[in-house]
């Protein structure tokens, strides 16, 4: 795959020389002027400036992401992966591992379909739960009759410059049996002196736990960002509603909800995108687990990103987790593009 793409970038070299050479000529015969060496150096820091600067970022995008997506493509038609401690030697297998993945008498095709759902679930739970959130933080602080707004503020951006991983592995810490959390509940008298609270070794508890944690490491940043857009709505709008009558519920679902949700459904389609692939707050928290199955290859909270990890290093199944990659692609696009595309920021662009 690599030769063939040095191929065509030399194939492209190649047409433009010759497309220069014809060009000099050309003029030659004509009596026109013929840039020089220099002239040409001289034009990239003038009217062909965009290809100076274009240059070595296609360069590194070709490199870095075109051919691995293709190369991860073309694996996805192979029998590449191990079995035992040896590595098959691959051949092309067409569209086998696509119905290994979604024919449903195979372990993996279970697997895939569980994995699917919990990952829509919690993708759907993370971004919203930490939107309205932030939202609400965000309004109260922004009342006229909130005291202190900078200091409210000053502690959420505290919480922001904390690593996010370092705030996960603590609280994966102190959510363990035999963690603070556990400890603390029997010192109180709350749960047996022989029990612990199943945050990670139940399936629905961990779900929920995921999700709950993911709040409390994500609403700083929901917040911080909505607050801008919530001090750009338009006062006249309230004094209006203030006119009306409108109490603040009814202010609220008229005037801020449908605006802040116009103005930010990028944002939400983003985000939803990198909750699906929201590798760090799942693996560094739970890692996945619990395995409720033991044939399965993936746990009750992994996710089609950390199942995609497991399946390529620890059972180094490459082959089905390129199909799963191409698959998270197109639920991604697919979902995004008619999202976008039926929201009123995209048909009334401009037009609040």
């Amino acid at each position: 795959m690599a030769t063939i793409l040095l191929s065509v970038v030399m194939f492209w070299i190649w047409r433009g020389t010759v497309k220069s050479a014809y060009k000099a000529e050309l003029c030659d015969k004509r009596g026109w002027h013929v840039n020089t060496f220099a002239d040409d150096l001289h034009s990239l820091l003038d009217e062909n400036l965009y290809r100076l600067l274009m240059t070595p970022s296609m360069f590194f995008i070709g490199v870095l992401t075109i051919l691995p997506l293709i190369f991860m493509i073309c694996m996805a038609f192979t029998n590449y992966s191990k079995i035992g401690d040896h590595l098959v030697l691959f051949d092309w297998v067409g569209l086998d591992n696509f119905a290994t993945l979604f024919g449903g008498g195979s372990v993996l095709g279970g697997t895939f379909w569980s994995v699917l759902g919990w990952t829509l679930v919690w993708a759907f739970f993370a971004t919203f739960t930490n939107y309205f959130a932030g939202m609400v933080l965000a309004i109260v602080i922004n009342r006229k009759d909130t005291k202190a707004k900078g200091f409210w503020r000053f502690c959420f951006v505290i919480s922001c410059a904390v690593p996010m991983f370092v705030s996960l592995l603590i609280m994966r810490t102190m959510l363990q049996p035999e963690g603070a959390v556990n400890v603390l509940l029997r010192n109180l008298g709350l749960i047996a002196s022989d029990a612990s609270l199943p945050f990670f070794t139940n399936a629905t508890w961990a779900r929920i736990t995921v999700i709950v944690i993911n709040i409390w490491v994500g609403v700083p940043y929901t917040l911080l960002q909505l607050t801008g857009v919530l001090q750009n709505i338009p006062a006249d709008l309230y004094e209006a509603a203030d006119l009306d009558r409108a109490n603040k519920v009814q202010q609220f679902f008229k005037i801020t909800l449908p605006y802040m949700l116009y103005v930010t459904t990028p944002y939400l389609i983003a985000t939803f995108t990198g909750n699906v692939n929201n590798f760090n707050v799942i693996y560094l928290l739970s890692g996945g687990d619990p395995v409720t199955n033991l044939a399965s290859t993936a746990g009750s909270t992994d996710l089609l990103v950390t199942w995609l990890y497991k399946l390529t290093i620890d059972k180094q199944y490459y082959n089905i987790g390129a199909v799963v990659g191409i698959l998270t692609f197109i639920v991604l696009a697919v979902g995004s593009l008619l999202t976008y595309r039926n929201s009123k920021f995209y048909k009334e662009e401009g037009g609040f």
